[in-house]
């Protein structure tokens, strides 16, 4: 984003009016560039609006990213060896993982790029993620796994864990999982995890973790083909501080994938499975052109699904699966 139209937000931020005149000497700029960067922050989705005699004003306050801040909550490594924060923070990007991915030789294990938007957020099997402006956390960590692509069984199914406990943490632990990848709030959809690996088989391999929750979603938000909720309307909080979200997020997310190094996922397979919001009720798998109905049991100890299928019991492993209640 043009370093104008960062200066503009961060003004505009405060959700104070201003006018042309205040706004083109906080930013360096006349009173028509104000005019023209205005219309460009509303063709992000932001509403900005303006009132003769008072100048412009969003519709309420932004929480804005800042990599100081959210520095401030982060829980620091235990051996205090190494304590630079290593995150990135964008203020567009086409997606998160898919910046990884083509920077992973620049960064260590460990780093992390949140955006304020996404021009092509992506959800699981191609589907798209819409990302308006600082409304949610798009957030994607790599991670180095050097026990292979065998040691990432069930890894989505954890790190929906380090979104719960998040959310349990800010004051909302109704949230359940919803199998493989999914975090659900009254049969709502909340957040949603995308895990890409590259590497070879035997070797060490390299994961890119990608996280979208939603915060505070526009009311006139389109492109979301399921039920979906977000972090205030159940909070009831005007302003959600997403840096000590993202924060939080991320002392999750480090502290569950370090004890899944070590431990494997047999040891959340119990805890996941009482958060199963499908839990003993009818569900359907589709798997391409086949559909598979049954009794959603739970996950086994490699994060295959468990179903009651025409009397057995079933395991069915990822791909081209995804879960519907019937």
């Amino acid at each position: 984003m043009h370093e104008t139209r960062i200066a503009l937000l961060k003004a505009l931020a405060r959700g104070e009016f201003y006018s042309g005149t205040e706004l083109g000497e906080i930013c360096g700029v006349s009173r028509t560039a104000i005019a023209k960067h205005i219309e460009g922050l509303k063709g992000l989705g932001i509403d900005v609006f303006s009132v003769k005699g008072k100048g412009y004003k969003l519709s309420s306050p932004l929480s804005l990213l800042d990599k100081d801040v959210i520095s401030q909550y982060l829980v620091p490594p235990q051996d205090k060896t190494n304590l630079h924060l290593d995150l990135t923070i964008l203020s567009q990007v086409n997606s998160t993982n898919t910046y990884l991915k083509e920077h992973l030789s620049q960064f260590n294990s460990g780093h992390v790029v949140i955006a304020e938007s996404q021009s092509a957020g992506r959800g699981r099997h191609g589907r798209t993620w819409v990302s308006p402006f600082a409304s949610s956390i798009y957030l994607s960590m790599y991670w180095r796994f050097d026990g292979g692509y065998q040691a990432l069984s069930g890894l989505s199914l954890v790190i929906g864990l380090a979104v719960v406990d998040t959310l349990t943490e800010i004051g909302l632990p109704s949230a359940q999982l919803k199998w493989p990848n999914d975090v659900y709030i009254d049969m709502q959809k909340i957040a949603g995890v995308l895990i890409e690996v590259e590497g070879a088989v035997g070797d060490a391999v390299n994961c890119i973790i990608g996280i979208g929750l939603n915060v505070k979603l526009p009311s006139n938000i389109e492109g979301i083909e399921q039920s979906y909720t977000d972090i205030e309307s159940h909070l009831g909080t005007p302003l959600v501080d997403r840096n000590k979200l993202a924060a939080l997020l991320l002392n999750n997310m480090k502290r569950i994938i370090r004890k899944f190094e070590s431990e494997g996922l047999a040891t959340f397979v119990s805890r996941w499975e009482a958060l199963n919001v499908f839990e003993n009720k009818p569900v359907r798998l589709i798997m391409g052109d086949q559909s598979i109905e049954g009794v959603c049991l739970g996950i086994d100890n490699e994060g295959a699904l468990r179903m009651q299928v025409n009397g057995s019991v079933q395991s069915f492993h990822g791909g081209e699966i995804s879960v519907r209640a019937i």
